[in-house]
């Protein structure tokens, strides 16, 4: 079974090969003062480390392959980013590596160092076909080891939440109210439409609804006008209305419509068609001003939902889609699905505006709200609870979703606390 290279970062990084009589391929003695430090970026493995080779002792980078000859599938001789290697270690030398100046890289192989226990639990972790790799082996973990393993991968979980926000932010040029916006309008995507969703806010100004947010009909014109599903032949009054409007403020604003083949309707349950979500979220806008001031002003998770309780217009209460009436339905955003915006949007957020801010107070409240929030309910959540982990808030359901998602499914158990502490058993 095929080895990977993060294994030997592994062994490398924390030492777990036999150091005796450790020589180079060409037969030079080495000895390891510092093993350097591990790059996650581009570039060399582990950077800054100091090795002495023969008598002569050298610092600059470590690269690690399984094969030697990987140094040349990987074009490493055409990067000047790794002119600086002074040590190649392989898992097997295969071939001789030659340096920018055309002298041999020195190299060490570690096969044969490893010890077999090691290898054996890497590998049998590898290549489990369990739901998670150590799903036979993980009752053996301690549990304050999984409860500080967790209470990290949310705040890792946060942080790449709130990546997406950053990035927006920088193209609003640090204008909260309108990436949170934005934000929003993402967060009312539910996954399927997150996109189509997206692209509306971001071709619809903030501050062109602001102008006409007094008006439920003129922000329903904007938005499904802009969306681009304002059927051209409707066979009723409040569509073709809507239309209307819509030419007349479009001319306005200078807006063109999106593509209304960027909806997605296929799988969705009627409550969470696009068009629904349009009409509930320009009853937002509608009953809302300075929306994010008032999620600051927050002081608890009932303030927050209760910015959510929209009534939307009376046409929507009696449709899914235009031109197709239905039952009488409020459809007022479920407490579910006000609560995954909660998690998904309103919380990194608000970390990150505690961040950028350098204000304490407010990373402290969007935890505080993940901990009052109820344990999410989902597949995965039931088959983590199936292997012994209780989840009593959000702020451990999001531990969870990360641990699954971002480390087990990429067995990347070597990065993983819980499959270290497997891995030292």
């Amino acid at each position: 079974m095929q080895l990977r290279e993060d294994f030997l970062h592994y062994v490398w990084r924390y030492k777990q090969f036999n150091f005796l009589d450790l020589k180079t391929t060409s037969g030079e003695s080495v000895e390891v003062f510092q093993f350097g430090m591990y790059n996650t970026d581009s570039g060399p493995d582990f950077k800054n480390a100091r090795i002495q080779i023969d008598e002569t002792v050298w610092a600059g980078n470590v690269e690690i392959h399984i094969k030697a000859s990987d140094w040349l599938k990987h074009e490493h001789s055409k990067n000047p980013a790794y002119n600086n290697v002074i040590l190649h270690v392989v898992f097997e030398a295969d071939t001789i590596i030659n340096n920018n100046v055309g002298q041999p890289i020195p190299t060490i192989e570690l096969n044969g160092r490893i010890p077999l226990k090691l290898k054996s639990t890497y590998l049998k972790l590898l290549h489990e076909k369990a739901w998670v790799p150590c799903a036979n082996q993980i009752e053996t973990v301690d549990h304050f080891t999984k409860t500080i393993w967790l209470d990290r991968l949310l705040i890792e979980r946060l942080q790449q939440k709130t990546n997406i926000i950053a990035e927006a932010l920088t193209r609003n040029n640090n204008d909260w109210e309108t990436t949170f916006y934005q934000m929003i309008a993402r967060s009312f995507g539910l996954k399927i439409n997150v996109e189509p969703f997206e692209r509306l806010a971001q071709t619809l100004p903030l501050i062109t609804l602001s102008k006409h947010k007094n008006s439920l009909f003129q922000l329903e014109a904007l938005l499904f006008g802009q969306s681009g599903l304002l059927n051209d032949d409707s066979k009723e009054d409040y569509p073709n209305q809507l239309k209307k409007e819509y030419k007349f403020l479009s001319h306005k604003h200078h807006l063109s419509p999106l593509p209304k083949t960027i909806w997605q309707f296929l799988r969705l349950r009627p409550p969470s068609f696009p068009t629904v979500r349009i009409a509930q979220f320009a009853a937002l806008i509608h009953q809302s001003s300075h929306l994010f001031s008032k999620v600051l002003e927050a002081e608890n998770i009932e303030a927050i939902e209760k910015l959510f309780e929209v009534q939307i217009s009376g046409y929507w209460q009696t449709h899914y889609v235009f031109d197709k009436e239905s039952k009488k339905r409020k459809k007022s955003l479920g407490k579910s699905t006000v609560q995954l915006i909660i998690i998904n949007t309103i919380i990194p957020a608000l970390f990150l505006y505690g961040q950028s801010k350098s204000e304490e107070k407010y990373k402290d409240k969007a935890l505080k709200f993940l901990e009052k929030l109820p344990a999410e309910k989902n597949r995965v959540i039931d088959n983590w609870l199936s292997l012994g982990f209780k989840a009593d808030s959000a702020y451990q359901t999001q531990g969870l979703l990360q641990l699954k998602k971002h480390y087990c499914d990429e067995k990347r158990c070597l990065n993983c606390s819980i499959g270290n502490t497997i891995m030292k058993m």
